[in-house]
């Protein structure tokens, strides 16, 4: 079972950036994914998890996660042989 969380900070009003990744995700991985869940927070919290495994968080990471880079991440771990079309484009350098 493949599940994705986004724990997003309620003080800083990122609801409507969660819910976006979320669809993002839940559009581009419809058939590898079984759930994606929005946690509410506090204190500026934004990170986001993959079967407990943590790929993004805000406040480490120095900002938000790059889409592109977030659906590889989660693409190499779930669906490794996966095109990912334009998203592939962007691939980080070294990888």
């Amino acid at each position: 079972m493949n599940r994705i969380e986004i724990d997003y900070c309620t003080q800083c009003r990122w609801l409507l950036r969660a819910s976006w990744m979320a669809q993002e995700l839940l559009t581009t991985f419809a058939d590898e994914l079984d759930e994606v869940a929005l946690k509410p927070g506090r204190g500026g919290v934004f990170a986001i998890h993959l079967n407990g495994e943590r790929l993004s968080d805000r406040a480490a990471d120095g900002g938000f996660p790059d889409l592109p880079l977030l659906k590889q991440a989660i693409r190499d771990r779930i669906a490794p042989d996966r095109d990912l079309g334009h998203s592939d484009a962007r691939r980080a350098p070294g990888a």
